[in-house]
């Protein structure tokens, strides 16, 4: 499958591609935007699902392996599940990964599963509500944890 591979200026293989599917967030942390949020880009400003998915068919071809989906917050983009079902389905890629901030997790979890994500990475400043409210200027902590597995469910990674 992979014709070539991409090789850092240090020698290693690169085979890891982030792709960013938004610039729009459902938080405000304070280390990222101002309280007010940033001028959006018009939705012609971004690139089309179909765009993205040439360049993850491309970078798999090159070698790419695994591919981590970031935003701003990628959940909040419409159609996110069917591109991340079609990513999934790009032959030669061995591993799906989404970050996101956990708002929307106790929803989305399943279908993120179904469409094929395989791990995600979950951006969380504080377990203490109090904190998290302080640091995200509007978010509930407790909405990260609802959307999270249950403690007494067992390790898959035990398996």
């Amino acid at each position: 499958m992979m014709n070539t591979m991409m090789i850092d200026g240090h020698g290693r293989i690169i085979n890891y591609l982030r792709l960013s599917v938004t610039d729009r967030c459902n938080l405000r942390c304070r280390y990222c935007m101002p309280a007010d949020g940033v001028p959006l880009l018009p939705h012609g400003g971004i690139l089309r699902y179909e765009e993205l998915l040439l360049v993850a068919r491309t970078a798999v071809k090159l070698g790419i392996e695994k591919i981590r989906v970031t935003g701003g917050e990628p959940l909040i983009r419409k159609g996110i599940l069917g591109f991340l079902s079609r990513l999934a389905g790009i032959p030669g890629l061995r591993q799906l990964v989404l970050t996101t901030n956990g708002i929307l997790l106790e929803e989305m979890a399943e279908s993120l599963k179904d469409a094929g994500v395989q791990r995600l990475n979950i951006s969380l400043d504080s377990l203490v509500p109090e904190n998290f409210a302080r640091i995200t200027r509007r978010g509930d902590v407790s909405r990260v944890l609802s959307g999270s597995p249950r403690r007494s469910a067992p390790d898959s990674r035990s398996s």
